[in-house]
């Protein structure tokens, strides 16, 4: 059956729209970020400062910062240790439930990807939370797919409830919910919230979410700001690099977040750097790749830009790497 496609800059049903240009600056912002236009100079002027502006940090995105990769390391380490000390903080993905109703070109999770799907029961979820605590971690990250049907509110609210038993920090990586949901779930014992809007590109947005409300490009820019009104500690933020322009991309979702920082200056903020990797699908959407060297630039440029967000690496990354 051929589905109708939505358009993906308006809102479905249901989908709460909240009063914030924020948005609308990053997009602009985006379109107008050129990266060949800056030189070593640029560098080396932005690597003298103490504090790094906006326009600084469009510089060390840009491929001219990439021979600068051990000079903006060890200011990038200096920042960390000034802030963080010596220390790696750890936590673990969880996932709950894997049923997914969205169609995304890049993913193994859509809905029409032939695998085994499960929502565990309260029990096979205590279950769970029992044996990654008595590890002796402290945080965990509970995930579901995108499918309100088969892990509607409600059940992550009991399972959130369920960790914050076992666990002093509890993060969710779920669908986008409005912000009466988003505080249901912080009355339930939720801190954080991850979401990660793929691409900034609304163009290559549309081609690789065919349909679901995945699809809607807004709702899923504004989660974040959503979260934070309703009473959550923190919020994440990533691009999926490769998806497009990794480079403008992760200017956006760099931007992005300063902005919320500097409107919710509460907030604590994070960043994610997943990377396309081989997988599935990967036929259909033909990624640009995106190396090691390219995503520590990234990792850095947000430090330095930054300095107060907390950074994850995924474990899907080499160890050496890490």
């Amino acid at each position: 059956m051929q589905r109708k496609r939505v358009d993906h800059m308006q809102y479905m049903d249901g989908m709460e729209a909240i009063d914030s240009d924020i948005m609308e600056k990053v997009l602009a912002a985006r379109e107008q970020y050129n990266y060949e236009q800056y030189t070593s100079r640029d560098v080396e002027k932005v690597l003298n400062k103490e504090q790094l502006s906006l326009e600084d940090y469009r510089v060390i995105l840009s491929p001219a910062a990439l021979p600068f990769l051990e000079e903006m390391a060890k200011k990038a380490m200096a920042e960390t240790r000034k802030h963080f000390g010596n220390s790696i903080s750890l936590f673990t993905p969880l996932y709950i439930a894997n049923y997914c109703e969205n169609e995304c070109v890049y993913c193994g999770f859509k809905a029409t990807n032939k695998i085994n799907r499960a929502t565990l029961s309260f029990d096979e979820g205590e279950d769970e939370l029992k044996a990654i605590a008595a590890t002796g971690l402290k945080e965990i990250l509970l995930l579901t797919g995108e499918s309100r049907q088969k892990s509607d509110v409600e059940y992550i609210g009991k399972t959130v409830k369920l960790a914050a038993k076992y666990f002093s920090t509890v993060g969710i990586e779920i669908y986008p919910l409005n912000s009466d949901e988003y505080r249901f779930l912080q009355s339930c014992g939720a801190d954080f919230v991850s979401v990660y809007q793929e691409t900034y590109n609304t163009d290559t947005y549309e081609k690789v979410h065919l349909w679901g409300s995945k699809r809607i490009f807004p709702y899923r820019f504004h989660a974040q700001e959503r979260a934070l009104l309703g009473g959550m500690r923190g919020v994440s933020f990533g691009a999926l690099l490769g998806l497009d322009d990794f480079r403008k991309d992760a200017f956006a979702a760099g931007l992005h977040a300063h902005l919320i920082q500097q409107k919710y200056p509460h907030a604590e903020i994070g960043f994610s750097v997943p990377r396309l990797r081989p997988y599935k699908n990967n036929a259909e959407n033909g990624p640009k790749d995106v190396h090691e060297k390219q995503l520590l630039q990234v990792m850095l440029a947000y430090r330095l830009l930054m300095p107060y967000a907390g950074i994850t690496i995924s474990t899907r990354e080499r160890a050496c790497s890490r």
